[in-house]
C-alpha cells in the first residue's frame, strides 16, 4: 500500500479514489487491446504514482507524443521525480484539448484514465467525458478502470450508462481480483 495514496485519499477521497496503487495485473490489463504500440498521441488521465505509466512507456512507440494530466500537486511532484522524461501537466483533465493543441496535435490517439470517476458528480462526469470526446479521434480508444463495488454505486451506474451512450462500443475486462480493490478496466472506442 502506498503510504502517499493513502494520505491523498483521506485528505481527499473525492478526487484520489483509491486507497492503494493499482496493481500490475490492473496496470497491465489497461493497456492491453487498446492500441498504445501503434498510437501517435497518448494522453493519461490521473497517473498519480506512475502504475499506469510505466506500462505505456513500455508499450508506446518511440516517436509517440505522451503526455499526463495530474490535478494534484502532491502526486504531480512524485510523478516528475519517477518519470522525468514524461511531460506532466499539473492541471484538470477538462483541459485535454488546450492541452493536446499545446503539443502540437489535432487529436489524440488513445486515453488511459486512472480517475476515480465513481467519486464523481453528475456535472464533473459530464465535463470530463465531453473533453475527452472533443479530443479523441474518431476510432481512439479511452480506456478506465472502476472498482467493482462502484457498480453498486449510483455514480459508477450512471458513469457506465455514459460510457455506452457516448461511445460506439464499449467492453469490459474480466475482473482482477489481485487488486485492492478488485477492479474491471472499460475499453471504449469513439
Amino acid at each position: 500500500m502506498s503510504p502517499a495514496i493513502l494520505g491523498q485519499f483521506l485528505k481527499n477521497p473525492k478526487h484520489i479514489g483509491a486507497i492503494a496503487s493499482s496493481s500490475k495485473g490492473l496496470s497491465r490489463t489497461i493497456v492491453s487491446e487498446i492500441g498504445i504500440e501503434s498510437a501517435s498521441v497518448i494522453l493519461e488521465y490521473g497517473p498519480g504514482t506512475g502504475v499506469f505509466t510505466r506500462q505505456i512507456v513500455g508499450a508506446k512507440r518511440s516517436d509517440a507524443i505522451f503526455a499526463a494530466i495530474e490535478q494534484n500537486p502532491m502526486l504531480a511532484a512524485k510523478f516528475r521525480q519517477a518519470f522525468p522524461d514524461v511531460v506532466l501537466y499539473e492541471d484538470s483533465a477538462e483541459k485535454a484539448p488546450d492541452i493536446v493543441r499545446e503539443l502540437g496535435a489535432d487529436h489524440a490517439d488513445c486515453i488511459v484514465s486512472g480517475l476515480p470517476w465513481a467519486a464523481f458528480d453528475n456535472g464533473l462526469q459530464d465535463r470530463l467525458l465531453a473533453a475527452t470526446l472533443e479530443v479523441l479521434r474518431e476510432g481512439g480508444k479511452f480506456v478506465t478502470f472502476a472498482y467493482l463495488q462502484g457498480l453498486l454505486m449510483r455514480s459508477g451506474k450512471r458513469f457506465q450508462q455514459k460510457l455506452k451512450s457516448n461511445f460506439s462500443k464499449v467492453t469490459r475486462s474480466r475482473v482482477v481480483w489481485w487488486n485492492l480493490p478488485p477492479a474491471f478496466v472499460y475499453r471504449c472506442e469513439k
